[in-house]
């Protein structure tokens, strides 16, 4: 074991790259930028006039290997501001010189030299480049703003994976393998599900298939909103400026929403869909009665992304919520966060997603609202949460402005971590649309608001739901569940046709290949769509009343029966409602 700790390697193997790269390319007026520590290793962003692919890579590697075995001793000098910039200005490092000028007067400098090199940095690093264990990979390369300002200049930025043990590295390079494999852009286009193209970034066009995984999607929430007690909504997609003003989205949120002009009206077009129903429920006059109400709405949200942060599916500019909004009394809190926490689990669950996390984010320092508010509204959250059963974690002073929040994150098939549910008290909107209802005093009362999401942006849910799987859809919400493949006469492929028929009308997805393809192509052609079932239909077939089932990923199969078959596809579809839903 070293006796450095991982975060001081990869910042010194950071180091060790910049370095190859200057030897590498003496003539290209390399200029080196900032190389932080990141999970798992380290980026560093450069600019200079030779444009570095993924095929460079292997070639700095050699070289960094190369200085570590060259034992280079390690050196930390101080310096003082105008004693940097005359120093990188001589090296003619200009993104240097200008990190040093928006540096703090009186700031210690600390510059660190291995050889010909010397690099601008508050350390710590290793003695010697020998003292690097050398478990690296160059990873990619990419494109970053200076300062991540997309008004500088495009620089250069190369990715590394950097462990203290090669075992690790070994381990996470075959993650980043099999991640890469179940990239969901990569099965958005194998599996003809969804795409995207410049006349609309950030806009995906979703095809047949991915438009009925999409809709069978909301189907599922729809059969939870039944129980649950929510009716869904309708609202307009372009509002006038002054509802936005209102919620204090134009002033806070401005940069990202998208605007047009209607006879010399100014409208946005929405980004969320809580200020449309905060006005809905101000034209109604609500008793405690009526409460708690539950607003959901699948209403499609632009919100304007900048390109750069735009990816596949997991960032867009356009896309629709499992969006509600619940208006309840004070003291009803704490019964509807436990309601709240069923369904959640009970979602989470049936799509598999079996390691949930649960994060309670506490009140902020910048908040609205009284400390008395605040004390009831947290201690509803912490009873519920008890009540409920539910390890979960206190993240102090996380909370949003207007409210304490309640995050789920799930881990997917490859234990990456990802946040989709939320619940978020909110005390803010119901003041700034002047809510009310009448209380069981006969006086107006002011009633909270819940935002809640289940799956949260159902483009992003549909992006690492089909990594999780693999693009291997459960038999419900597969978009083909079944290919009947005749084996070659006519008779087998009106047996084929019959069957398709059968079992369209129990409401099944069925189709048969008749191409005059060898079985074997077929075969498969149908694996690599991942489609549940392959039956095969021959003269044993036929005399048997029978087919030949082939299930994906086996590479066996079994004869079922006609009957057999029926009863297990539709017992395998009935799985799309939760056993909690069946009663």
């Amino acid at each position: 074991m070293s006796k450095f700790d991982i975060d001081t390697i990869r910042h010194s193997t950071a180091h060790l790259m910049a370095q190859a790269i200057t030897r590498l390319y003496p003539d290209q007026n390399v200029q080196l930028g900032i190389g932080p520590v990141i999970n798992n290793g380290f980026y560093y962003d450069i600019d200079m006039d030779y444009h570095l692919t993924d095929e460079d890579l292997p070639t700095i590697e050699d070289v960094m290997r190369t200085i570590i075995k060259e034992n280079l001793e390690i050196t930390r000098k101080e310096m003082t501001k105008e004693e940097a910039i005359e120093f990188f200005s001589k090296e003619k490092q200009e993104l240097k010189v200008d990190l040093i000028e928006n540096l703090p007067e009186g700031e210690v400098i600390t510059c660190y030299s291995q050889g010909e090199f010397t690099d601008l940095c508050r350390g710590p690093h290793v003695n010697t480049t020998r003292d690097l264990p050398g478990n690296f990979k160059l990873l990619h390369t990419a494109g970053a703003y200076w300062k991540g300002d997309s008004s500088n200049k495009m620089l250069q930025r190369i990715y590394a994976a950097c462990f203290e043990d090669r075992k690790e590295l070994r381990q996470y390079l075959n993650f980043l393998q099999e991640a890469k494999k179940r990239d969901h852009r990569k099965l958005g286009k194998e599996l003809d599900l969804f795409l995207f193209d410049k006349v609309a970034p950030g806009s995906p066009f979703f095809m047949p298939k991915g438009s009925f995984v999409y809709n069978s999607l909301i189907d599922f929430i729809r059969r939870i909103y039944v129980k649950y007690g929510y009716d869904e909504v309708i609202t307009p997609q372009i509002l006038d400026t002054e509802l936005w003003h209102t919620s204090g989205h134009y002033e806070n949120y401005h940069e990202n929403m998208f605007f047009t002009h209607v006879e010399n009206r100014e409208f946005a077009v929405k980004p969320m869909n809580c200020p449309c129903h905060m006005l809905m429920f101000s034209h109604f006059k609500y008793s405690y009665r009526d409460l708690p109400l539950r607003y959901a709405d699948f209403g499609r949200l632009h919100r304007n992304e900048a390109s750069g942060s735009l990816a596949g599916l997991t960032r867009v500019r356009t896309f629709c919520q499992d969006d509600a909004h619940i208006f309840l009394p004070m003291d009803k809190i704490q019964d509807e966060i436990l309601e709240l926490i069923e369904m959640f689990f009970m979602c989470y669950d049936h799509f598999n997603f079996k390691d949930v996390r649960i994060l309670l984010s506490t009140r902020p320092e910048k908040k609205v609202g009284d400390d008395a508010v605040w004390d009831i509204a947290e201690d509803a959250l912490k009873k519920a949460l008890d009540a409920s059963g539910k390890e979960y974690t206190i993240n102090e002073g996380d909370g949003a402005f207007y409210g304490p929040k309640i995050d789920l994150e799930i881990a997917d098939a490859l234990n990456r971590y990802f946040q989709l549910g939320t619940i978020q008290l909110d005390f803010q909107l119901p003041e700034r649309f002047n809510l009310k209802f009448t209380n069981q005093n006969g006086e107006d009362e002011r009633p909270v608001v819940i935002h809640r999401a289940l799956l949260g942006s159902l483009e992003r849910f549909f992006g690492i739901y089909l990594e999780h799987i693999g693009g291997a859809y459960p038999f419900w919400l597969a978009p083909d569940q079944a290919v009947i493949v005749p084996v070659r006469n006519e008779s087998h492929m009106e047996f084929a046709n019959n069957l398709c028929r059968e079992l369209k009308s129990l409401g099944l997805r069925v189709r048969v290949d008749d191409r005059n393809e060898s079985m074997g192509y077929k075969t498969r052609q149908i694996q690599k769509g991942k489609i549940p079932f392959m039956l095969v239909v021959g003269d044993r077939e036929m005399e048997g009343n029978s087919v030949s089932m082939r299930a994906y990923g086996s590479k066996t199969s079994e004869s079922i029966s006609i009957d057999d078959l029926k009863n297990k596809f539709l017992e395998l579809d009935a799985l799309k409602v939760p056993p909690k839903l069946r009663d």
